[in-house]
């Protein structure tokens, strides 16, 4: 005799499935026994659908998970990315001096430079590769 087909909704997994029949012998005997025995008919099928998927759930546990590293690995950067962000940060740094010195004097000239110098050590701790 053929085995019937498993009724899977878009799962896999190993263990106790729920085929078609059982389904339809659920429907069918509610038909029979009237709606006074639908909630223990209902109640049946509830637990045996419970087992199905906690054996599915189970199962996928059970199979090796990936490894996923943790952060993400730094982008290489090229020769000629460190010498555009050396010279767009003198040439920034030249016209923001001169403007910051206009208006703000010594201490606008420092918070310039102090944020210049804040993008190239974070650019440069950020091309690092990572420590083993």
């Amino acid at each position: 005799m053929a085995r019937p087909a498993v009724y899977k909704a878009g799962m896999t997994g190993t263990g106790p499935e729920l085929s078609r029949d059982d389904l339809a012998a659920t429907v069918a005997a509610r038909r029979e026994l009237g709606p006074e025995f639908e909630p223990a008919l209902v109640d049946s099928l509830a637990e045996r659908m419970e087992t199905a998927i906690e054996a599915r759930v189970q199962a996928r546990l059970a199979q090796p998970q990936p490894v996923v590293p943790v952060g993400r690995p730094p982008k290489p950067v090229s020769p000629g990315m460190r010498l555009g962000l050396a010279f767009g940060s003198m040439g920034i740094g030249m016209f923001a001096s001169g403007i910051a010195g206009m208006y703000a004097g010594l201490p606008g000239i420092i918070v310039t430079w102090s944020g210049i110098v804040l993008v190239n050590v974070t650019f440069a701790l950020g091309s690092r590769p990572p420590r083993q």
